[in-house]
Protein backbone atom coordinates (compact mmCIF):
# COMPACT_ATOMS: atom_id res chain seq x y z
CA UNK A 1 0.00 0.00 0.00
CA UNK A 2 1.36 3.42 -0.93
CA UNK A 3 2.40 5.81 1.80
CA UNK A 4 0.22 8.87 2.35
CA UNK A 5 1.37 12.46 2.83
CA UNK A 6 0.53 14.31 6.03
CA UNK A 7 -0.48 17.58 4.41
CA UNK A 8 -4.03 18.91 4.95
CA UNK A 9 -6.85 18.59 2.46
CA UNK A 10 -7.25 21.14 -0.27
CA UNK A 11 -8.84 24.53 0.28
CA UNK A 12 -11.81 24.85 -2.06
CA UNK A 13 -10.88 28.48 -2.80
CA UNK A 14 -7.50 27.35 -4.10
CA UNK A 15 -9.07 25.07 -6.69
CA UNK A 16 -11.36 27.90 -7.85
CA UNK A 17 -8.46 30.35 -8.11
CA UNK A 18 -6.31 28.00 -10.18
CA UNK A 19 -9.05 26.88 -12.56
CA UNK A 20 -10.37 30.42 -13.12
CA UNK A 21 -6.91 31.95 -13.58
CA UNK A 22 -6.76 34.11 -16.70
CA UNK A 23 -4.84 32.28 -19.46
CA UNK A 24 -2.82 35.36 -20.43
CA UNK A 25 -1.85 36.06 -16.84
CA UNK A 26 -0.91 32.41 -16.30
CA UNK A 27 1.23 32.40 -19.46
CA UNK A 28 2.98 35.61 -18.40
CA UNK A 29 3.76 34.15 -14.98
CA UNK A 30 5.14 30.95 -16.52
CA UNK A 31 7.32 32.95 -18.95
CA UNK A 32 8.77 34.94 -16.07
CA UNK A 33 9.63 31.81 -14.09
CA UNK A 34 11.09 30.14 -17.15
CA UNK A 35 13.31 33.17 -17.79
CA UNK A 36 14.62 32.80 -14.24
CA UNK A 37 16.02 29.40 -15.16
CA UNK A 38 18.67 31.25 -17.15
CA UNK A 39 20.57 31.73 -13.90
CA UNK A 40 20.93 27.97 -13.45
CA UNK A 41 23.08 25.33 -15.12
CA UNK A 42 20.84 23.54 -17.62
CA UNK A 43 21.97 20.68 -19.85
CA UNK A 44 20.99 20.00 -23.45
CA UNK A 45 18.14 17.73 -22.37
CA UNK A 46 16.71 20.49 -20.16
CA UNK A 47 16.85 23.01 -23.00
CA UNK A 48 15.26 20.53 -25.40
CA UNK A 49 12.39 19.97 -22.98
CA UNK A 50 11.81 23.68 -22.46
CA UNK A 51 11.93 24.42 -26.20
CA UNK A 52 9.34 21.72 -26.92
CA UNK A 53 6.74 22.93 -24.43
CA UNK A 54 3.20 23.32 -25.71
CA UNK A 55 0.03 24.43 -23.93
CA UNK A 56 -2.19 23.04 -26.66
CA UNK A 57 -4.66 20.78 -24.79
CA UNK A 58 -5.04 18.68 -27.95
CA UNK A 59 -1.28 18.19 -28.36
CA UNK A 60 -0.69 14.53 -27.45
CA UNK A 61 2.90 13.88 -26.45
CA UNK A 62 4.59 10.64 -25.46
CA UNK A 63 7.67 9.77 -23.53
CA UNK A 64 10.17 8.00 -25.78
CA UNK A 65 9.56 4.26 -26.09
CA UNK A 66 12.74 2.84 -24.58
CA UNK A 67 14.46 0.09 -26.59
CA UNK A 68 14.02 -3.40 -25.14
CA UNK A 69 16.90 -5.80 -24.44
CA UNK A 70 15.98 -9.44 -23.66
CA UNK A 71 18.34 -11.69 -21.75
CA UNK A 72 17.79 -15.37 -22.51
CA UNK A 73 19.56 -18.60 -21.63
CA UNK A 74 19.14 -21.84 -19.73
CA UNK A 75 19.06 -21.98 -15.88
CA UNK A 76 22.15 -21.13 -13.85
CA UNK A 77 24.16 -19.43 -16.57
CA UNK A 78 24.13 -16.11 -14.69
CA UNK A 79 21.31 -14.17 -16.37
CA UNK A 80 20.10 -12.53 -13.17
CA UNK A 81 23.64 -11.72 -12.05
CA UNK A 82 24.15 -10.00 -15.40
CA UNK A 83 20.87 -8.09 -14.99
CA UNK A 84 21.98 -6.89 -11.55
CA UNK A 85 25.36 -5.85 -12.94
CA UNK A 86 23.77 -3.87 -15.77
CA UNK A 87 21.17 -2.06 -13.65
CA UNK A 88 23.72 -1.44 -10.90
CA UNK A 89 21.75 -2.91 -8.02
CA UNK A 90 20.79 -6.31 -6.67
CA UNK A 91 17.16 -6.48 -7.76
CA UNK A 92 16.84 -9.68 -9.80
CA UNK A 93 16.84 -12.71 -7.51
CA UNK A 94 20.03 -14.77 -7.75
CA UNK A 95 20.09 -18.32 -6.38
CA UNK A 96 21.80 -21.57 -7.25
CA UNK A 97 18.42 -23.26 -7.63
CA UNK A 98 17.29 -23.24 -11.29
CA UNK A 99 13.93 -21.63 -11.96
CA UNK A 100 13.60 -19.16 -9.10
CA UNK A 101 10.39 -17.22 -9.77
CA UNK A 102 10.96 -13.47 -9.84
CA UNK A 103 8.45 -10.87 -8.77
CA UNK A 104 9.46 -8.56 -11.61
CA UNK A 105 10.41 -9.18 -15.21
CA UNK A 106 11.16 -5.72 -16.56
CA UNK A 107 13.98 -3.50 -15.32
CA UNK A 108 15.32 -0.12 -16.41
CA UNK A 109 18.95 0.12 -17.42
CA UNK A 110 21.22 2.98 -18.46
CA UNK A 111 24.65 3.08 -20.05
CA UNK A 112 26.61 6.01 -21.48
CA UNK A 113 23.60 8.27 -21.06
CA UNK A 114 21.19 5.98 -22.93
CA UNK A 115 18.27 4.30 -21.22
CA UNK A 116 16.69 0.97 -22.12
CA UNK A 117 14.39 -1.71 -20.75
CA UNK A 118 15.78 -5.11 -19.76
CA UNK A 119 13.59 -8.23 -19.87
CA UNK A 120 15.00 -10.93 -17.62
CA UNK A 121 13.72 -14.30 -18.84
CA UNK A 122 14.79 -16.22 -15.78
CA UNK A 123 12.24 -17.48 -13.33
CA UNK A 124 10.75 -20.50 -15.09
CA UNK A 125 10.86 -23.96 -13.58
CA UNK A 126 12.44 -26.48 -15.97
CA UNK A 127 10.51 -29.65 -16.68
CA UNK A 128 13.03 -32.48 -16.93
CA UNK A 129 10.88 -34.15 -19.57
CA UNK A 130 10.63 -31.13 -21.81
CA UNK A 131 13.34 -28.63 -20.96
CA UNK A 132 14.25 -27.93 -24.59
CA UNK A 133 10.70 -26.99 -25.49
CA UNK A 134 10.31 -24.87 -22.34
CA UNK A 135 13.51 -22.91 -22.91
CA UNK A 136 12.74 -22.34 -26.57
CA UNK A 137 9.17 -21.20 -25.89
CA UNK A 138 10.38 -18.77 -23.27
CA UNK A 139 13.07 -17.43 -25.56
CA UNK A 140 10.59 -16.95 -28.42
CA UNK A 141 8.30 -14.83 -26.25
CA UNK A 142 11.20 -12.72 -25.03
CA UNK A 143 12.56 -12.22 -28.55
CA UNK A 144 9.13 -11.18 -29.81
CA UNK A 145 9.07 -8.42 -27.20
CA UNK A 146 12.64 -7.23 -27.71
CA UNK A 147 14.69 -5.03 -30.04
CA UNK A 148 17.86 -7.01 -29.33
CA UNK A 149 18.81 -10.17 -27.44
CA UNK A 150 21.64 -11.19 -25.14
CA UNK A 151 22.02 -14.99 -25.27
CA UNK A 152 23.92 -16.01 -22.13
CA UNK A 153 25.96 -19.24 -22.03
CA UNK A 154 28.07 -20.62 -19.16
CA UNK A 155 31.58 -20.65 -20.64
CA UNK A 156 32.85 -23.05 -17.97
CA UNK A 157 30.31 -25.66 -19.09
CA UNK A 158 30.34 -24.96 -22.79
CA UNK A 159 27.50 -25.25 -25.29
CA UNK A 160 24.85 -27.80 -24.26
CA UNK A 161 22.08 -29.39 -26.28
CA UNK A 162 19.65 -26.97 -24.64
CA UNK A 163 21.77 -24.02 -25.78
CA UNK A 164 21.81 -25.39 -29.31
CA UNK A 165 18.02 -25.80 -29.22
CA UNK A 166 17.59 -22.09 -28.45
CA UNK A 167 20.22 -21.12 -31.04
CA UNK A 168 18.16 -22.76 -33.79
CA UNK A 169 15.26 -20.50 -32.89
CA UNK A 170 17.43 -17.39 -32.60
CA UNK A 171 18.91 -17.94 -36.06
CA UNK A 172 15.43 -17.64 -37.55
CA UNK A 173 14.75 -14.22 -36.02
CA UNK A 174 15.50 -10.86 -37.50
CA UNK A 175 16.55 -9.44 -34.14
CA UNK A 176 20.24 -8.79 -33.43
CA UNK A 177 21.63 -11.43 -31.07
CA UNK A 178 24.78 -10.96 -28.97
CA UNK A 179 26.36 -14.13 -27.60
CA UNK A 180 27.55 -13.68 -24.00
CA UNK A 181 30.10 -16.11 -22.58
CA UNK A 182 29.60 -15.70 -18.83
CA UNK A 183 31.73 -16.81 -15.87
CA UNK A 184 35.01 -15.91 -17.60
CA UNK A 185 36.64 -14.62 -14.41
CA UNK A 186 40.23 -14.29 -15.68
CA UNK A 187 42.34 -14.46 -18.82
CA UNK A 188 42.98 -18.18 -18.34
CA UNK A 189 39.32 -18.88 -19.15
CA UNK A 190 39.31 -16.91 -22.40
CA UNK A 191 39.77 -20.18 -24.29
CA UNK A 192 36.46 -21.44 -22.84
CA UNK A 193 34.74 -18.41 -24.35
CA UNK A 194 36.43 -18.87 -27.72
CA UNK A 195 35.03 -22.41 -27.94
CA UNK A 196 31.53 -20.93 -28.21
CA UNK A 197 32.21 -19.71 -31.75
CA UNK A 198 30.87 -23.16 -32.62
CA UNK A 199 27.31 -21.99 -31.86
CA UNK A 200 27.35 -19.90 -35.03
CA UNK A 201 26.15 -16.65 -33.46
CA UNK A 202 29.35 -14.73 -34.06
CA UNK A 203 31.89 -13.53 -31.53
CA UNK A 204 31.31 -14.63 -27.92
CA UNK A 205 31.65 -11.66 -25.56
CA UNK A 206 33.59 -12.91 -22.54
CA UNK A 207 32.27 -11.48 -19.26
CA UNK A 208 32.07 -12.19 -15.57
CA UNK A 209 28.69 -10.93 -14.39
CA UNK A 210 29.64 -11.48 -10.74
CA UNK A 211 32.93 -9.56 -10.90
CA UNK A 212 32.01 -7.12 -13.68
CA UNK A 213 34.82 -8.17 -15.99
CA UNK A 214 34.05 -7.32 -19.63
CA UNK A 215 30.55 -5.98 -18.94
CA UNK A 216 31.41 -2.41 -19.98
CA UNK A 217 32.65 -3.59 -23.38
CA UNK A 218 29.51 -5.71 -23.73
CA UNK A 219 27.26 -2.71 -23.04
CA UNK A 220 29.15 -0.63 -25.59
CA UNK A 221 28.30 -3.35 -28.11
CA UNK A 222 24.65 -3.39 -26.94
CA UNK A 223 24.28 0.33 -27.61
CA UNK A 224 25.47 -0.21 -31.18
CA UNK A 225 22.66 -2.66 -31.96
CA UNK A 226 19.82 -1.14 -29.90
CA UNK A 227 17.71 1.46 -31.73
CA UNK A 228 17.25 4.92 -30.22
CA UNK A 229 13.48 4.31 -30.00
CA UNK A 230 11.95 0.86 -29.61
CA UNK A 231 10.37 -0.75 -32.64
CA UNK A 232 8.34 -3.15 -30.48
CA UNK A 233 7.15 -0.86 -27.69
CA UNK A 234 6.37 2.15 -29.87
CA UNK A 235 3.11 3.98 -29.43
CA UNK A 236 0.44 3.59 -32.07
CA UNK A 237 -1.72 6.55 -33.02
CA UNK A 238 -5.21 6.42 -34.46
CA UNK A 239 -7.81 3.68 -34.69
CA UNK A 240 -9.91 2.29 -31.86
CA UNK A 241 -8.64 2.86 -28.34
CA UNK A 242 -6.76 -0.22 -27.13
CA UNK A 243 -7.84 -1.95 -23.93
CA UNK A 244 -5.93 -4.70 -22.11
CA UNK A 245 -8.01 -7.12 -20.04
CA UNK A 246 -5.68 -8.40 -17.34
CA UNK A 247 -5.93 -10.29 -14.06
CA UNK A 248 -4.92 -13.53 -12.44
CA UNK A 249 -6.21 -16.86 -13.80
CA UNK A 250 -9.92 -17.69 -13.60
CA UNK A 251 -11.22 -14.25 -12.65
CA UNK A 252 -13.30 -13.96 -15.82
CA UNK A 253 -11.08 -12.17 -18.35
CA UNK A 254 -12.10 -14.37 -21.28
CA UNK A 255 -15.76 -14.22 -20.25
CA UNK A 256 -15.54 -10.44 -20.27
CA UNK A 257 -14.08 -10.45 -23.77
CA UNK A 258 -16.65 -12.97 -24.98
CA UNK A 259 -19.53 -10.92 -23.57
CA UNK A 260 -18.33 -7.67 -25.14
CA UNK A 261 -17.51 -9.38 -28.45
CA UNK A 262 -20.85 -11.17 -28.56
CA UNK A 263 -19.23 -14.49 -29.45
CA UNK A 264 -17.19 -17.26 -27.85
CA UNK A 265 -13.45 -17.00 -28.21
CA UNK A 266 -11.25 -20.01 -27.31
CA UNK A 267 -7.98 -18.61 -26.02
CA UNK A 268 -6.92 -21.20 -23.42
CA UNK A 269 -4.24 -23.79 -24.20
CA UNK A 270 -3.20 -26.76 -22.09
CA UNK A 271 0.50 -25.90 -22.02
CA UNK A 272 1.39 -22.73 -20.17
CA UNK A 273 3.19 -20.23 -22.34
CA UNK A 274 2.62 -21.77 -25.76
CA UNK A 275 0.16 -19.03 -26.77
CA UNK A 276 2.65 -16.35 -27.64
CA UNK A 277 0.40 -13.43 -28.59
CA UNK A 278 -2.61 -12.05 -26.73
CA UNK A 279 -5.82 -12.29 -28.75
CA UNK A 280 -7.05 -8.97 -30.14
CA UNK A 281 -10.76 -8.43 -30.73
CA UNK A 282 -12.43 -5.30 -32.10
CA UNK A 283 -15.81 -4.81 -30.45
CA UNK A 284 -18.54 -2.18 -30.45
CA UNK A 285 -19.93 -1.15 -27.08
CA UNK A 286 -21.55 2.12 -26.15
CA UNK A 287 -21.67 3.14 -29.81
CA UNK A 288 -17.89 3.10 -30.11
CA UNK A 289 -15.35 0.63 -31.43
CA UNK A 290 -12.68 -0.62 -29.05
CA UNK A 291 -9.81 -3.04 -29.50
CA UNK A 292 -9.72 -5.45 -26.59
CA UNK A 293 -6.60 -7.47 -25.82
CA UNK A 294 -7.33 -10.62 -23.80
CA UNK A 295 -4.41 -12.03 -21.82
CA UNK A 296 -6.12 -15.25 -20.77
CA UNK A 297 -4.66 -18.56 -21.88
CA UNK A 298 -2.36 -19.51 -19.03
CA UNK A 299 -3.18 -22.61 -16.99
CA UNK A 300 -1.07 -23.90 -14.14
CA UNK A 301 0.56 -27.31 -14.42
CA UNK A 302 2.27 -29.17 -11.63
CA UNK A 303 5.65 -29.20 -13.36
CA UNK A 304 5.37 -25.65 -14.67
CA UNK A 305 3.59 -23.84 -11.84
CA UNK A 306 6.23 -21.18 -11.42
CA UNK A 307 6.69 -21.03 -15.16
CA UNK A 308 2.98 -20.30 -15.60
CA UNK A 309 3.30 -17.31 -13.28
CA UNK A 310 6.28 -16.11 -15.30
CA UNK A 311 4.47 -16.53 -18.63
CA UNK A 312 1.38 -14.78 -17.29
CA UNK A 313 3.47 -11.82 -16.14
CA UNK A 314 5.38 -11.62 -19.40
CA UNK A 315 2.25 -11.80 -21.53
CA UNK A 316 0.51 -9.26 -19.31
CA UNK A 317 3.45 -6.92 -19.89
CA UNK A 318 3.15 -7.56 -23.63
CA UNK A 319 -0.55 -6.69 -23.59
CA UNK A 320 0.12 -3.51 -21.64
CA UNK A 321 2.74 -2.46 -24.18
CA UNK A 322 0.04 -2.61 -26.86
CA UNK A 323 -2.70 -0.99 -24.76
CA UNK A 324 -3.67 2.51 -23.70
CA UNK A 325 -5.90 1.53 -20.79
CA UNK A 326 -6.06 -1.63 -18.67
CA UNK A 327 -9.09 -3.25 -17.10
CA UNK A 328 -7.84 -5.19 -14.08
CA UNK A 329 -10.40 -7.92 -13.42
CA UNK A 330 -10.79 -9.23 -9.86
CA UNK A 331 -12.98 -12.04 -8.53
CA UNK A 332 -15.13 -10.61 -5.73
CA UNK A 333 -15.86 -14.09 -4.36
CA UNK A 334 -12.23 -14.37 -3.22
CA UNK A 335 -10.09 -12.06 -1.07
CA UNK A 336 -7.92 -9.54 -2.90
CA UNK A 337 -4.62 -11.40 -3.28
CA UNK A 338 -0.96 -10.46 -3.50
CA UNK A 339 -1.11 -11.49 -7.15
CA UNK A 340 -3.98 -9.03 -7.77
CA UNK A 341 -1.88 -6.24 -6.27
CA UNK A 342 1.15 -7.19 -8.36
CA UNK A 343 -0.95 -6.96 -11.50
CA UNK A 344 -2.15 -3.49 -10.48
CA UNK A 345 1.49 -2.53 -9.93
CA UNK A 346 2.33 -3.76 -13.45
CA UNK A 347 -0.22 -1.27 -14.82
CA UNK A 348 1.25 1.54 -12.73
CA UNK A 349 4.77 0.69 -13.93
CA UNK A 350 3.59 0.65 -17.55
CA UNK A 351 2.02 4.10 -17.22
CA UNK A 352 -1.31 2.99 -18.69
CA UNK A 353 -4.72 4.27 -17.64
CA UNK A 354 -6.54 2.02 -15.17
CA UNK A 355 -10.07 0.73 -14.58
CA UNK A 356 -10.87 -1.76 -11.81
CA UNK A 357 -13.54 -4.34 -12.70
CA UNK A 358 -14.91 -6.41 -9.82
CA UNK A 359 -16.37 -9.48 -11.48
CA UNK A 360 -18.97 -12.08 -10.34
CA UNK A 361 -20.88 -9.36 -8.48
CA UNK A 362 -24.09 -11.33 -9.03
CA UNK A 363 -22.99 -14.04 -6.54
CA UNK A 364 -21.86 -11.63 -3.82
CA UNK A 365 -23.65 -11.85 -0.45
CA UNK A 366 -23.85 -9.08 2.15
CA UNK A 367 -21.15 -10.50 4.41
CA UNK A 368 -18.62 -10.84 1.61
CA UNK A 369 -19.54 -7.38 0.27
CA UNK A 370 -18.70 -5.81 3.62
CA UNK A 371 -15.36 -7.65 3.76
CA UNK A 372 -14.58 -6.66 0.18
CA UNK A 373 -15.10 -2.97 0.91
CA UNK A 374 -12.62 -3.21 3.78
CA UNK A 375 -10.10 -4.99 1.53
CA UNK A 376 -10.47 -2.31 -1.16
CA UNK A 377 -9.99 0.47 1.39
CA UNK A 378 -6.91 -1.19 2.86
CA UNK A 379 -5.16 -2.78 -0.14
CA UNK A 380 -6.17 -0.53 -3.05
CA UNK A 381 -5.94 2.88 -1.41
CA UNK A 382 -2.96 3.74 -3.64
CA UNK A 383 -5.25 3.50 -6.70
CA UNK A 384 -8.34 5.07 -5.15
CA UNK A 385 -8.32 7.37 -8.18
CA UNK A 386 -9.14 4.50 -10.58
CA UNK A 387 -12.76 4.15 -11.78
CA UNK A 388 -14.44 1.09 -10.28
CA UNK A 389 -17.07 -1.01 -12.05
CA UNK A 390 -18.98 -3.87 -10.40
CA UNK A 391 -19.93 -6.35 -13.13
CA UNK A 392 -20.90 -9.88 -14.00
CA UNK A 393 -19.12 -10.95 -17.18
CA UNK A 394 -21.23 -14.11 -17.25
CA UNK A 395 -24.65 -12.45 -17.12
CA UNK A 396 -23.69 -9.10 -18.61
CA UNK A 397 -24.78 -7.16 -15.54
CA UNK A 398 -23.56 -3.53 -15.51
CA UNK A 399 -21.39 -4.09 -18.58
CA UNK A 400 -22.72 -0.78 -19.93
CA UNK A 401 -20.79 1.00 -17.15
CA UNK A 402 -17.49 -0.07 -18.67
CA UNK A 403 -17.59 2.50 -21.46
CA UNK A 404 -17.96 5.63 -19.25
CA UNK A 405 -15.20 4.29 -17.00
CA UNK A 406 -12.88 3.70 -19.95
CA UNK A 407 -13.65 7.09 -21.46
CA UNK A 408 -13.01 8.85 -18.16
CA UNK A 409 -9.67 7.09 -17.67
CA UNK A 410 -8.52 7.78 -21.23
CA UNK A 411 -9.56 11.43 -21.07
CA UNK A 412 -7.46 11.84 -17.92
CA UNK A 413 -4.59 9.96 -19.55
CA UNK A 414 -4.67 12.42 -22.48
CA UNK A 415 -5.03 15.54 -20.29
CA UNK A 416 -2.57 18.42 -20.55
CA UNK A 417 -2.39 21.19 -17.93
CA UNK A 418 -1.36 24.69 -18.97
CA UNK A 419 2.16 25.53 -17.83
CA UNK A 420 1.00 28.82 -16.30
CA UNK A 421 -1.72 27.21 -14.21
CA UNK A 422 0.61 24.46 -13.07
CA UNK A 423 3.16 27.00 -11.90
CA UNK A 424 0.43 29.06 -10.23
CA UNK A 425 -0.55 25.93 -8.31
CA UNK A 426 3.08 25.26 -7.32
CA UNK A 427 3.44 28.84 -6.09
CA UNK A 428 0.33 28.55 -3.93
CA UNK A 429 1.37 25.18 -2.51
CA UNK A 430 4.92 26.19 -1.67
CA UNK A 431 3.77 29.44 -0.08
CA UNK A 432 1.22 27.63 2.08
CA UNK A 433 3.34 24.52 2.80
CA UNK A 434 7.05 25.07 2.08
CA UNK A 435 9.27 22.04 1.73
CA UNK A 436 10.89 21.09 5.07
CA UNK A 437 14.51 22.11 5.66
CA UNK A 438 16.90 19.21 5.05
CA UNK A 439 20.56 19.38 6.07
CA UNK A 440 20.30 23.10 6.71
CA UNK A 441 18.91 23.77 3.23
CA UNK A 442 15.38 24.21 1.95
CA UNK A 443 14.80 22.95 -1.61
CA UNK A 444 12.85 25.35 -3.81
CA UNK A 445 10.80 24.66 -6.94
CA UNK A 446 12.03 27.00 -9.67
CA UNK A 447 9.71 26.00 -12.49
CA UNK A 448 7.33 23.19 -13.38
CA UNK A 449 5.92 21.91 -16.63
CA UNK A 450 3.99 18.98 -18.01
CA UNK A 451 6.56 17.23 -20.19
CA UNK A 452 4.18 14.64 -21.65
CA UNK A 453 0.72 13.16 -21.57
CA UNK A 454 -0.16 9.47 -21.89
CA UNK A 455 0.52 9.31 -18.96
CA UNK A 456 0.60 12.88 -17.58
CA UNK A 457 4.24 13.45 -16.68
CA UNK A 458 5.36 16.57 -14.84
CA UNK A 459 8.92 17.83 -14.45
CA UNK A 460 9.98 20.09 -11.58
CA UNK A 461 13.19 22.12 -11.81
CA UNK A 462 14.37 22.41 -8.21
CA UNK A 463 17.34 23.62 -6.15
CA UNK A 464 17.43 20.37 -4.17
CA UNK A 465 15.93 16.91 -3.81
CA UNK A 466 12.23 16.89 -2.87
CA UNK A 467 11.08 14.35 -0.30
CA UNK A 468 8.83 11.58 -1.70
CA UNK A 469 6.16 12.74 0.75
CA UNK A 470 6.24 16.25 -0.69
CA UNK A 471 5.97 14.91 -4.25
CA UNK A 472 2.94 12.85 -3.19
CA UNK A 473 1.49 16.07 -1.76
CA UNK A 474 1.87 17.78 -5.16
CA UNK A 475 0.37 14.74 -6.94
CA UNK A 476 -2.62 14.73 -4.58
CA UNK A 477 -3.24 18.42 -5.21
CA UNK A 478 -3.11 17.83 -8.98
CA UNK A 479 -5.80 15.17 -8.63
CA UNK A 480 -7.96 17.29 -6.33
CA UNK A 481 -7.94 20.25 -8.73
CA UNK A 482 -7.69 18.73 -12.21
CA UNK A 483 -9.18 15.28 -11.67
CA UNK A 484 -6.96 12.77 -13.50
CA UNK A 485 -9.44 10.04 -12.58
CA UNK A 486 -8.17 6.74 -13.93
CA UNK A 487 -4.69 7.90 -14.90
CA UNK A 488 -1.36 7.56 -13.11
CA UNK A 489 0.63 10.77 -12.67
CA UNK A 490 4.41 10.96 -12.80
CA UNK A 491 6.21 13.80 -11.02
CA UNK A 492 9.93 13.91 -11.82
CA UNK A 493 12.66 16.25 -10.62
CA UNK A 494 15.65 17.94 -12.19
CA UNK A 495 17.90 19.33 -9.46
CA UNK A 496 19.91 22.22 -10.87
CA UNK A 497 22.54 24.45 -9.26
CA UNK A 498 22.89 28.19 -9.76
CA UNK A 499 25.41 29.15 -12.43
CA UNK A 500 28.66 30.48 -10.98
CA UNK A 501 29.25 34.10 -11.85
CA UNK A 502 32.51 34.85 -13.55
CA UNK A 503 34.66 37.34 -11.73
Amino acid sequence: MAEQDDYPAIDGDLADRIISLDDAEAAQRAASLRAGLGDYDLDAEDLGLLDSLSDDPDAITYLPALPVLAIVGRPNVGKSALVNRIIGRREAVVEDTPGVTRDRVNYKGEWAGRKFTIVDTGGWEPDARGINASVAAQAEIAVDLADAVLFVVDATVGATSTDEHVVRMLRGTKKPVILVANKVDDVRQEADAAALWSLGLGEPWAVSAVHGRGVADLLDKVLKVLPEVSAVAKEEVGGPRRVAIIGRPNVGKSSLLNKTAGEERVVVNDLAGTTRDPVDEQVEIGGKFWRFVDTAGIRRRVHLAQGADFYATLRTSAALEKAEVAIVVMDVSEPISVQDLKIVDLVLESGRALVLAFNKWDILDDERREMLEREIEQDLSHVAWAPRVNISAKTGRHMEKLVPALETALESWDTRIQTGKFNALLAELTAEHPHPVRGGKQPRILFGTQAASRPPTFVLFTTGFLDPQYRRFITRRLREIFGFEGSPINVNMRVREKRQRRS
